[in-house]
């Protein structure tokens, strides 16, 4: 075999997919049906026998019969070569844009990967729709992360074709008498892509024959230079990361080339567009509110926010809690363990030790004095008109202006647990205890909240 096919057979072998069960995009169109074809090809081969293929179709729904009469064709040429073949319609409706036939189409394949347990998932992406990415991303405005273009893999996502041109596989799907669908879609230009692909793209080969060459070339130098790029972030990356939020202290610490660098990188995490222009704005928010002890918070889609404070950088949902949300009260009506959604708090008598250290109040276990408390007390999260009387202070405040002094970001504040009597709360759990059970000479409880991944009890 030569040509694609021993491209593809390097490609399996080099992510050891031999024996692995792939989805494959299959429009029907002459990229996915020469992967598919060649993909039957090597299975005849003994060391590919065990390869599993199930060709995945996803009918966009926007052409009606002509949509139909493809899925059809691509549903008899799986059969033809021995192939399942998975397929779903849009529901009615969905948005005739790039984006959102993306996405959808993206979310059939997520579903089909999990459907069969898959190991991978092939889309048919060639070396021209590389140039042709790298372009758009030009046109709209990149960096050098924009500039790579597509990735061979992402994720469990491979593009085996990423290296062969267009005119190749055209040249393969002749020579093999394959008769691919026609998605009469790809020439209509109100799809930048498309204008992009018979138009500009053409347009450009006339100052540069080998425009598209040109650009698959800069998007190979981009990669090299990202790769020494990344060997510089990963010095630091740990330290500024907490899961999937950042730290302001060391996010501070930053160059601001760095930053907007770092900015570009996080907001990928998100798949979210952006542009120059965009990530300016995001720099210039965080600049602005990064000193702040109460946060601040920037729109970045209708269901997400950017939330800034001095502690940290991360994103949070937009939206208004649900009745079924809200958390219940527990009343605590003595020591013992209670259950509150995923968490467990545990209130039982202090045993006197050998060593006794006071320990910091603003923990989720806290020593406790007891002996002026009535029961029973409530665990709850925060309501109008709660006050507190701050440990080692006189006289007392309301629980806003607290949560303000102890850096509590306004959008966890409503989640936080609050052990209270009535209005008048005594411990706000992880930030500090009230006078009225602080410990001023021999606690008479131990108070602990645990955590779901840290509960050893169930």
């Amino acid at each position: 075999m030569q040509g694609i096919c021993e491209k593809v057979i390097g490609f399996l072998k080099e992510y050891d997919l031999q024996d692995k069960t792939i989805i494959v995009g299959f429009s029907g169109g002459y990229d996915s049906m020469c992967l598919l074809n060649v993909l039957s090809e090597i299975k005849k081969l003994e060391e590919f026998e065990d390869l599993n293929i199930i060709a995945a179709h996803y009918n966009h729904n926007w052409r009606g019969e002509e949509a139909l009469r493809e899925q059809e064709v691509c549903r008899l040429f799986a059969a033809s070569r021995g192939f399942e073949f998975y397929t779903e319609n849009a529901p009615a409706g969905l948005k005739k844009t790039e984006a959102e036939a993306r996405r959808a189409r993206y979310e059939f394949f997520e579903e089909a990967y999990e459907e069969y347990d898959a190991d991978a998932v092939f889309t048919a992406h060639n070396k021209d729709d590389n140039a042709e990415t790298v372009l758009y991303r030009v046109i709209k405005g990149t960096g050098v992360v924009g500039l790579k273009g597509i990735s061979e893999k992402r994720g469990y996502f491979y593009r085996p074709l990423l290296k062969i041109s267009r005119s190749e596989i055209v040249d393969y799907c002749d020579l093999n008498n394959l008769s691919p669908n026609m998605d009469s879609s790809n020439y209509d230009t109100t799809y930048r892509r498309n204008y992009i692909r018979l138009n500009i793209i053409p347009a450009l080969e006339k100052i540069n024959p080998l425009v598209k060459d040109s650009l698959n070339s800069l998007a190979e130098v981009a990669r090299s230079d990202d790769e020494i790029i990344e060997e510089y972030l990963s010095t630091f990356r740990d330290k500024l990361y907490s899961e999937d939020s950042m730290l302001s202290s060391e996010y501070k610490k930053l160059s601001e080339p760095v930053k907007y660098r770092i900015i570009h990188e996080y907001i990928q995490r998100f798949n979210l567009d952006y542009d120059r222009k965009r990530i300016k704005e995001i720099f210039e928010f965080i600049e602005n509110n990064i000193d702040h002890r109460n946060g601040s918070t920037l729109s970045l889609t209708s269901a997400l926010w950017l939330y800034v404070d001095d502690k940290i950088i991360e994103t949070i949902p937009h939206k208004k809690k649900t009745i079924e949300e809200i958390k219940p009260e527990i009343t605590i009506t003595g020591e013992g363990e209670y259950r509150v959604g995923d968490k467990l708090f545990v209130l039982k008598k202090y045993v006197p030790k050998e060593v006794f250290i006071f320990p910091e109040s603003a923990a989720n276990f806290v020593y406790a004095d007891l002996s002026g408390v009535k029961f029973p007390l409530t665990l709850r999260t925060r309501r109008d008109g709660d006050i507190i009387n701050p440990f080692g202070m006189r006289g007392s405040m309301k629980l806003k202006k607290y949560m303000n002094s102890k850096g509590v970001s306004r959008h966890r504040r409503d989640d936080i647990l609050l052990l209270a009597n009535n209005e008048e709360i005594l411990w706000v759990v992880g930030a500090g205890l009230s006078n009225k059970i602080g410990v001023k000479d021999t606690p008479t409880h131990v108070i602990e909240v645990i955590g779901a991944n840290d509960d050893k009890r169930n």
